[in-house]
């Protein structure tokens, strides 16, 4: 008798463990017919694409980005992106000082952070990241004030393997700082600038540095509406000199072009 209520167990666990294969197998086909049937189609990730997207990411990992701020700051923001056409994933850091004597009263009476903002650059390599630039003052604290407007926005992006510096400033405009890397640093290559008011835009100024020319166009109806806009154009020769690196540029809000 105990031999053969060890026989039923025994076949019992088998039907249950062929139950839940099949039941697996049926919801993994019921999860491809909804695809097809919503118009999508089931890609298979091969090994090694798989192994390709693990190896540009784990590199990274076995670093933190922690240990490349410095003592007396802090992260700010963080970007990602490819700054030098080599498929990893590279890192820009946005930091901030902590210094207790930045902290001041603004023309409210309030007290505000008025420490200083930095960029550290790293790129992913083999043995995990490594600096490629790095300013730790260059950029203005962000509360800063604007007068009777709020203060200039920053924003740092990573498109195209270059690095965009750029400052939103509302209905006055923009301007924005384009850098590449080479000679073992980030330069500045280029410049856009929009002077505005509101949807009006006033001036124009596009500067390559690498060509060292400069293009001014000037509305030559400012008083108008948007759609009246009228622009003349000056092309302006540049004298030849060394490109601004990241690494050496005092306060960008002090940046002549």
């Amino acid at each position: 008798m105990k031999q053969f209520c060890k026989v039923i167990l025994c076949l019992s666990c088998v039907a249950f463990v062929l139950g839940g294969c099949r039941d697996k197998a049926q919801s993994k086909a019921d999860a491809a017919d909804s695809l097809v049937s919503t118009g999508q189609t089931v890609k298979p990730v091969s090994k090694s694409e798989k192994e390709e997207d693990i190896h540009k990411y784990e590199v990274a990992d076995r670093q933190r980005i922690t240990d490349f701020i410095p003592k007396g700051y802090k992260l700010f923001n963080k970007i990602s992106g490819d700054l030098n056409k080599d498929g990893y994933i590279d890192c820009v850091l946005i930091i901030k000082a902590t210094r207790k004597d930045g902290f001041v009263k603004d023309f409210k009476d309030e007290v505000v952070d008025r420490n200083r903002r930095g960029i550290i650059v790293l790129f992913n390599k083999e043995s995990g990241y490594e600096v490629a630039s790095k300013n730790y003052t260059c950029f203005s604290s962000e509360n800063e004030d604007g007068g009777v407007y709020y203060a200039p926005e920053l924003w740092v992006e990573v498109k195209d393997s270059k690095l965009f510096v750029h400052f939103a400033h509302g209905r006055y405009g923009y301007w924005e700082y384009c850098f590449r890397y080479q000679d073992s640093d980030f330069m500045l290559i280029g410049y856009e600038a929009s002077s505005d008011r509101g949807p009006v835009v006033l001036r124009k100024v596009s500067v390559n540095f690498l060509t060292r020319v400069k293009y001014v166009d000037e509305n030559i109806n400012p008083e108008g509406e948007e759609e009246d806009e009228e622009f003349e154009r000056e092309v302006i020769k540049l004298k030849k000199r060394p490109l601004k690196k990241l690494s050496e540029i005092a306060d960008f809000d002090e940046l002549e072009i």
